[in-house]
């Protein structure tokens, strides 16, 4: 007897292919290899963010700006300080009396001269004291000359008096009348002499303050501030409320600019009297004023710890303007200029940089390191003279470190 044989449980018991497959495969499901790949891909992906950051990194590097040879030759730098350009002479013009502006003659930038009209008020009520008392005046000097006339008619009287009574044919008491009259139209006149006089002096004052409604320059420079307009009141007090202008414009003498430093006092004892500077205006850092020192002012701020120093420019320039901010350089010495100076550009040597076997200097430009290769001429004091490969003005990175590339990432370090 043959045994039975199950045929269907033959077939549940046969491996199909896929499963197969997968075994051949280590036992390793399909998903624990994809994110084996995924991990790996994405430790991939961070340590490309962190070498495209570790490599545009910005570098921290000090600066300084070259100049052409002879521009400026200077002695050392004693110390330096920071300050704002200031006018010895500058005033806000106003008027004397209160009144309404009827003409602003003036606006911000015009050059004038002393004396030169600004502004004129309302003179209606001024001319018309001016005039009532110009017509004082003249009929004082009228009552003066009529007594001046009865005088002379007493004296004759006086006189003839005299001469009659001399004859008999004229009493005393005539004689003694005409002689009195004479006196007192003597004293009339002069009191109508006094009375001229006051007449005349209200004149003057009538003149005077007709006068101030004429506002004008009192000395020559460009106006800086233009305060009122036509129609606004003008006074030399201020009324409160707004209503009511102190001034018309501010005026400042140009020639009058000198610059106001604050020195630290720990170093005030290094600057003297006359002597040699440098300033530099912020908004002109390659051109470089020669100045001296006018004075120390003999008071110090103890909230800041500084001193202030008077530094008067000895070169003057329609580009040097009240409140500019300038940086100023105390010299040892005078600056010695050359009479031909050789071309090219004065370069600290700590700007030199080796690369590849020679030397070059970096050059900051938008923000980045321009790698440079330069050629020199003979050494100027303690300056490399470039001759090629730079320029004036420039701004070159001092003692480059070796990480510094060409194309760097640079910032200036404060």
């Amino acid at each position: 007897m043959e045994p039975f044989i199950d045929t269907e449980l033959l077939k549940e018991l046969r491996i199909d292919g896929a499963h197969r497959e997968s075994l051949d495969a280590g036992g390793i499901p399909r998903w624990v290899l994809a994110l084996g790949v995924a991990g790996l891909l994405l430790a991939l992906s961070a340590a490309l963010i962190w070498w495209y950051l570790a490599s545009n990194r910005p570098v921290s590097v000090q600066i300084a700006v070259v100049r052409a040879n002879g521009q400026d030759a200077t002695g050392d730098a004693v110390l330096q300080a920071t300050g704002y350009v200031t006018a010895r002479r500058a005033a806000t013009v106003s008027a004397q009396i209160t009144g309404t502006l009827t003409e602003v003659l003036i606006d911000e930038g015009f050059r004038v001269k002393k004396g030169q009209v600004l502004a004129r008020l309302d003179d209606s009520a001024l001319r018309a004291g001016l005039a009532a008392a110009e017509a004082q005046a003249r009929a004082s000097q009228a009552a003066v000359a009529q007594l001046r006339a009865q005088l002379a008619q007493a004296e004759a009287d006086a006189r003839r008096q005299a001469e009659l009574g001399a004859t008999g044919m004229a009493t005393r008491q005539a004689q003694e009348q005409t002689a009195t009259a004479v006196r007192a139209y003597a004293a009339q006149l002069d009191a109508a002499n006094r009375q001229s006089e006051v007449a005349q002096a209200q004149v003057s004052i009538a003149r005077v303050n007709f006068d101030y409604a004429t506002v004008r320059s009192p000395f020559d420079g460009v106006v800086t501030a233009r305060s009122a307009q036509v129609g606004e009141i003008i006074s030399p007090l201020s009324a409160g409320g707004g209503f009511t202008r102190t001034g018309v414009g501010t005026i400042v003498d140009m020639d009058s600019l000198e610059v106001a430093v604050d020195v630290n006092e720990a170093y005030i004892a290094q600057v003297k009297s006359d002597m040699p500077c440098e300033a530099v205006l912020d908004a002109y850092p390659n051109w470089k004023i020669p100045a001296h020192v006018v004075a120390v002012i003999p008071s110090a701020d103890r909230g800041k710890a500084t001193v202030k120093v008077r530094v008067a420019l000895d070169q003057k320039d329609v580009r040097v303007l009240p409140d500019m901010g300038v940086r100023v350089s105390f010299l040892s010495a005078r600056p010695k200029v050359q009479a031909v100076p050789v071309p090219g550009v004065l370069l600290p040597p700590a700007a030199l940089a080796q690369r590849h076997g020679g030397e070059v200097v970096f050059v900051v430009r938008d923000g980045k390191a321009t790698q440079n290769a330069v050629k020199f001429g003979s050494d100027v004091g303690k300056f490399k003279l470039v001759t090629e490969g730079l320029k004036a003005g420039e701004t070159v990175i001092l003692s480059p470190s070796a990480e510094l590339k060409d194309g760097s990432t640079v910032v200036s370090k404060e």
